[in-house]
């Protein structure tokens, strides 16, 4: 009889967390955007939204390498750093022109995504263990190479990150066409499949024969290029190169976005509309506590929250 009566109510259960996990961030979207209409003053405006889009795009191109990673069951704690090296290497080589600039960003971050696969995947250290590290050298080479903030004056990389096409921002644009790449390679590529299969079972993907190593590396260095794409877009809206600042917490913001959008820790999903949605989530967050004079460690708080929140509700949803 307890059997008859306990049960119904832990399937009602975890049906309630699985839908949470699944569309639980686009319901915490649509409900502090309604908040925000009734208590917040010209939240309703067109430059309130344009100014919204353009800060959470950086945090959407860190998160999408950031859900791939965490689909392969791991980690990367780098991204932040990652993002004040590009600003450095922007700004030490912008004056052999934009191009060459932009080639050594991508040079440098690919040395880091490439170490950070190659402890994962040969050396066979933890993810967090390896990306922690990486994270600690990063930061400090890119203020080796610059240590001071520096003014941008280079017109063409001023105007990626103020300029915009009828009138969509080139900052959302380029976040937009990462997101639709991303899902791109995750839902319609054998590269896509065999990162899920890895991060659903590693042991069994190797054993099948599917190459980890070689996906681990190239899911490792596209999310350090992701997060120095966003290095440079931030450098260009602020107008700035600030090691010292830029990428402060990224990690935390992007890790946050993947869990509460539906990407599982436990790897073998990802999932690319909801780290979107994340993304969006965490910016709103933050824009309503900032906008209602809350001191910037409560938004550091609520994010903690969150993701306590949607862990919880996908090891809940996840149960048999």
């Amino acid at each position: 009889m307890t059997d008859v009566t306990v049960r119904p109510s832990a399937l009602d259960r975890a049906r309630v967390l699985r839908w949470l996990q699944d569309y639980g961030v686009y319901a915490g979207v649509a409900v502090l955007f309604l908040v925000n209409v009734a208590i917040t003053p010209h939240f309703v405006s067109a430059e309130n939204f344009r100014t919204q889009a353009v800060q959470v795009a950086p945090v959407i191109i860190v998160a999408l390498g950031m859900a791939l990673v965490i689909g392969t069951e791991g980690i990367d704690l780098s991204v932040g750093s990652v993002m004040a090296l590009a600003a450095s290497v922007t700004a030490l080589y912008l004056g052999y022109g934009p191009v060459p600039a932009l080639l050594m960003v991508a040079l440098f971050a690919a040395a880091v995504g490439l170490a950070n696969g190659a402890l994962v995947a040969f050396v066979g250290v933890q993810p967090i263990v390896a990306t922690l590290a990486l994270m600690v050298a990063g930061r400090g080479v890119a203020l080796v190479l610059l240590p001071q903030l520096e003014d941008i004056r280079n017109p063409a990389l001023v105007s990626l990150g103020s300029g915009d096409l009828a009138g969509v921002p080139y900052l959302i644009l380029v976040a937009a066409a990462l997101a639709l790449l991303v899902a791109f390679v995750v839902r319609r590529t054998t590269f896509g499949r065999q990162l899920l299969a890895i991060g659903d079972n590693r042991t069994a993907a190797q054993l099948a024969g599917l190459p980890v190593r070689r996906v681990l590396m190239v899911v490792y260095t596209a999310c350090a290029l992701l997060a120095a794409v966003a290095g440079v877009l931030a450098t260009a809206r602020l107008q700035a190169s600030d090691p010292t600042s830029l990428g402060t917490l990224m990690e935390l913001s992007a890790i946050t976005a993947v869990v509460v959008g539906g990407t599982p820790l436990s790897g073998g999903r990802v999932r690319i509309a909801g780290t979107v949605a994340g993304a969006v989530l965490i910016q709103l967050l933050t824009a309503t506590l900032i906008k209602h004079d809350l001191p910037p460690s409560w938004t550091q708080i609520a994010q903690a929250v969150v993701i306590v929140l949607a862990v919880y509700a996908a090891r809940g949803g996840g149960r048999r």
